[in-house]
């Protein structure tokens, strides 16, 4: 079992509990293959949308380029929703700053420098370049 297969499992299960409030499941249907796979990542709420940063050398995301209905697994509860990719590096940077609030943990892994609670803008600037937010309306 592999990290994604245990975080799948845990999301499922009625341990969910210890890391459902930043972590769920998005199921994906490729826009070429049509096949469906499922996938846990990270997220915030914010606006009424959940927010998913990803790096850009990923592919699970340019399934969304055009925006596409996925379907989630939200707190142990099946939710549908509209994706979009939010690709523009300054708009990437400004909600960098966002998510930073609102996942802090996720800074030093992402190499941004944290001073007094505030981010590194330089820090900031340089990893938006390689990253990208999916942004989910709940329908």
């Amino acid at each position: 079992m592999n990290g994604n297969d245990f975080m799948a499992w845990v999301l499922r299960s009625p341990l969910h509990g210890m890391l459902s409030n930043g972590m769920m499941l998005i199921t994906i249907t490729g826009r070429k293959t049509g096949k469906q796979y499922t996938t846990p990542v990270g997220y915030y709420e914010e606006g009424g949308f959940l927010w998913v940063i990803t790096s850009r050398d990923r592919t699970w995301w340019k399934n969304f380029q055009d925006g596409a209905n996925v379907d989630l697994l939200l707190k142990r509860r099946p939710v549908k929703g509209f994706a979009e990719v939010e690709l523009d590096e300054k708009s990437v940077e400004a909600r960098m700053g966002e998510y930073l609030r609102h996942v802090p943990q996720a800074a030093k892994p992402m190499g941004i420098r944290v001073e007094n609670k505030t981010p590194n803008v330089e820090d900031i600037a340089k990893t938006a370049k390689d990253r990208l937010f999916v942004k989910i309306r709940l329908l």
